[in-house]
């Protein structure tokens, strides 16, 4: 580090620790991405998150914020600080009244669930997996699969942010509501999440039946109770055997019940699987086939084959994310949904002219299955700006993953997501924001969210106008261009990405102001200092956003307990729930 750095640290509050370090390197779960931050720093109270973004302005430094980096994409990548909140994770408040925890920002799903249930409590949704911070899954628009529910920010009560300014700001519908309904989907834009008070339900079992049927009988259950069937439903598709997996799960008073033994269901499948996708890298025309005997093998070849299971929500929600992978999944109206994916399926069969998508399928070949879920929010306020679900009609989200057995990216790749994303952009889709998307950009973003994307970038410019909290990543997707909005001053730009021997991609960064032709930002402005002038810039900001919310709330840090122990509840089988 520079010895400004040493300067600037000096002149804060050295009882108030900061815990960083250089040597850390970054990587996304399925290690799609790795980047090496500046300094990585890793903070347990909130004034030590305040002088992270003290610091980070009198050293005009970029702050990303990262807890578990499940995403696959470049979202969390950055060369400037990178703040991981994992140990600013505590609980710090119950209100058994109103069924509502409050807890801090960088606590995991699966540890606010083990501690929710020692108050009967548990989260009203999941998405597929609990390993996110809360802070992660609400900044990305994470959903899970019922008609019942939305996304898990509906569930958000109030929260409070740290902004560019050091200032910790509370906002709940009646508090600040448009930073409010921006920081519920905030992409790590606006600030620092530091704090979400949570609505949670009663705990409970559920018992889920998984059966195996032809596409045609659940086309035709599409509008026929399909999707209100049971509180919750979800569904995997297979194109190349035209068969889907329907599961269905509803509470229950039963006691809990482990799946049937399956001895091809654990390490065995698990690893013959990945074996047989690496096989396809060089062979892809044997997908089809894996297809047939992978989930043949695991839920059955014959068509009505079910397993059932009764499991804690908590547990009966979650399921197996078995390999690293590029994730691709966009949001339609609920209607669209056998047009989708009648036509992808024609297309992955190789009827170019049938499907309607004008990119040739030939050669192509791609992994099963398709992921379908469901979320509703239809008349349901306050809404998040960058809401992927709809405000008239339920939503379906239909998600292309494709492994990277061993590390290696599949080759169709390319082909495969320009044709799925052509067919989501013509039905007028909404990218889920922490995945593979490929072409999607401000322009694309306007014409789907109009002026809700314009009211979340007047609220992120206005808590932000220094650009802490931008990369690349929000440049090239929610951002103008560069002619139509300035770059800010402490904006970060992506200026090399390369191939790794290992699999993946390396990313690197600079900061707007080093590559730009801007002024030296460490020079005298007027007179003053640098540091006191970003000082004075940050506290006199003329936001009327920020006008009167000056949080004077003190953090009774005497309530805080610590989560019980994760609870191991996995198992050996990866293979019971798709």
């Amino acid at each position: 580090m520079s010895s400004r750095f040493a300067i600037e640290l000096e002149k804060l509050d050295p009882e108030v620790p900061f815990r960083a370090s250089q040597s850390h390197i970054h990587h996304t779960w399925a290690r799609t991405f790795h980047s090496r931050p500046e300094l990585y720093i890793r903070p347990q109270t909130l004034p030590e998150i305040q002088k992270i973004v003290t610091l980070a302005r009198r050293m005009r430094r970029r702050v990303v914020t990262v807890g578990s980096a499940h995403s696959p994409s470049d979202l969390t990548c950055t060369s400037a600080w990178m703040v991981n909140l994992d140990n600013y994770n505590q609980l710090l408040n119950v209100d058994k009244g109103h069924k509502t925890m409050t807890v801090q920002a960088g606590i995991r799903m699966h540890a606010l669930n083990q501690a929710a249930k020692d108050h009967g409590l548990t989260m009203p949704t999941l998405g597929s997996i609990d390993d996110q911070s809360i802070a992660g899954a609400i900044a990305t628009a994470t959903h899970g699969s019922s008609m019942s529910h939305g996304l898990l920010s509906d569930s958000v009560r109030s929260l409070r942010i740290v902004l560019a300014n050091g200032q910790a700001v509370k906002c709940s519908p009646s508090q600040a509501p448009d930073l409010f309904r921006a920081a519920l989907v905030s992409l790590g834009a606006l600030g620092i999440l530091v704090e979400i008070e949570f609505q949670m339900v009663d705990a409970c079992n559920l018992e889920w039946v998984q059966t195996i049927l032809p596409i045609e009988d659940m086309l035709a259950e599409w509008n026929k109770g399909l999707w209100i069937s049971d509180e919750f439903v979800r569904v995997w598709w297979l194109p190349y055997t035209r068969r889907a997996i329907v599961w269905r799960a509803s509470k229950t008073t039963k006691p809990l019940r482990t799946p049937e033994y399956n001895w091809y269901g654990g390490s065995v499948g698990y690893h013959t699987y990945h074996i047989l996708l690496w096989i396809s890298q060089y062979v892809p025309r044997v997908l089809p086939w894996i297809e047939w005997f992978v989930f043949g093998m695991q839920y059955g070849f014959k068509n009505g084959s079910s397993i059932s299971a009764v499991e804690e929500q908590r547990n009966g929600l979650l399921m197996n994310c078995l390999y690293s992978q590029f994730v691709n999944e966009w949001s339609i109206p609920l209607s669209q949904g056998p047009e989708a994916l009648t036509r992808l399926t024609k297309w992955i069969h190789g009827d170019e002219h049938g499907s309607g998508i004008p990119f040739s399928p030939k050669g192509v070949y791609v992994h099963s299955p398709i992921e379908v879920r469901v979320a509703n929010t239809t008349n349901r306020e306050p809404r998040p700006y960058l809401d992927t679900s709809y405000s008239e009609t339920p939503s379906l989200y239909l998600n292309a993953t494709l492994y990277r057995p061993y590390g290696q990216d599949p080759p169709c790749l390319q082909r495969y997501y320009e044709a799925f994303e052509h067919l989501m952009k013509e039905m007028n889709g909404r990218p889920h924001w922490a995945k593979n998307f490929h072409s999607v950009d401000h322009t694309y973003l306007s014409s789907v969210y109009g002026a809700d994307l314009d009211g979340y970038l007047r609220v992120r410019n206005e808590v932000d106008p220094e650009g802490m909290f931008i990369g690349s990543w929000h440049r090239r997707t929610i951002l103008p261009s560069r002619t139509e909005m300035s770059v800010f001053a402490l904006e970060e730009k992506e200026v090399v990405r390369r191939v790794r021997k290992t699999g993946g991609s390396d990313w690197v960064g600079e900061q707007a102001r080093w590559w730009d032709g801007g002024f030296n930002v460490f020079t005298k402005t007027n007179g003053s200092e640098s540091e006191e002038s970003f000082d004075l810039m940050a506290e006199a900001e003329a936001s009327v956003l920020l006008e009167g919310l000056r949080d004077d709330e003190t953090l009774d840090v005497g309530k805080r307990i610590r989560e019980g122990e994760e609870e191991g509840f996995s198992g050996a089988s990866v293979f019971d729930k798709m």
